[in-house]
């Protein structure tokens, strides 16, 4: 684990729930030059670790914790953590990969593979959201974002986990937006149709940047980009 202290005085931290080297170190990027300083969580220490660096490489605070974001005690403590270290989350980005070995057809999937899926996707969101907007509704301002891949707006037979269990984050997401824009606080979800990568259909950079815009505008609650 390691870490930079500087809280910031201007800007709330931004926190990447599932953080990865792609999207999740795009956005960390993004808005870590708007002067917020940012917090990694996720599985791999090492990863953290080389995103952390590149960040403060480029002069952005930069804080990390590891945990299985399925596990609520672990995620509720390193989200807890980061905010000691960094102040009160005014955005949080929740982001992270369904394994690959729970994308099956749909007859395939085993009721234990729609647990493991919904308990990433919809339980695990909830306990990061339940630990950020206390403090955002004390400031009255913040935001939630969350991204999917297409199947939550394209569900496909042969991948069944990844379209119920995106359905039911979009669903999840669509209710905080209702329940929380009348308190400064804006929820929206990103889909991204296709293959996310470098010199992929959809940048990372490029994602990053509409997610910003949705941080910034504040207008939509869903964006699809195909």
């Amino acid at each position: 684990m390691s870490e930079v202290s500087d809280k910031g005085a201007d800007r709330g931290a931004f926190v990447v729930v599932g953080a990865g080297p792609g999207l999740g170190a795009a956005a960390a990027r993004r808005f870590g030059r708007d002067g917020h300083p940012v917090g990694l969580i996720a599985r791999s220490a090492g990863s953290l670790d080389q995103i952390a660096a590149g960040l403060r490489a480029e002069g952005i605070t930069a804080a990390t914790r590891t945990a299985d974001v399925t596990d609520a005690a672990a995620l509720t403590a390193a989200l807890g953590a980061l905010r000691e270290t960094l102040g009160p989350v005014e955005v949080l980005l929740f982001s992270p990969r369904p394994a690959l070995e729970w994308i099956r057809p749909v007859l395939e999937t085993a009721p234990a593979d729609l647990e493991d899926a919904l308990s990433l996707s919809v339980v695990a969101a909830s306990v990061a959201v339940r630990a950020v907007v206390p403090d955002m509704r004390r400031r009255g301002r913040g935001t939630l974002l969350f991204t999917t891949g297409g199947a939550a707006v394209e569900p496909h037979r042969d991948r069944a986990v990844s379209g119920i269990a995106y359905a039911a984050e979009s669903a999840y997401t669509r209710m905080l937006h209702d329940t929380l824009a009348g308190e400064g606080i804006h929820a929206a979800q990103v889909t991204v149709v296709g293959p996310l990568g470098p010199g992929a259909r959809h940048e990372p950079d490029e994602v990053a940047g509409e997610l910003w815009r949705l941080h910034t505008a504040r207008e939509e609650p869903l964006l699809v980009l195909r």
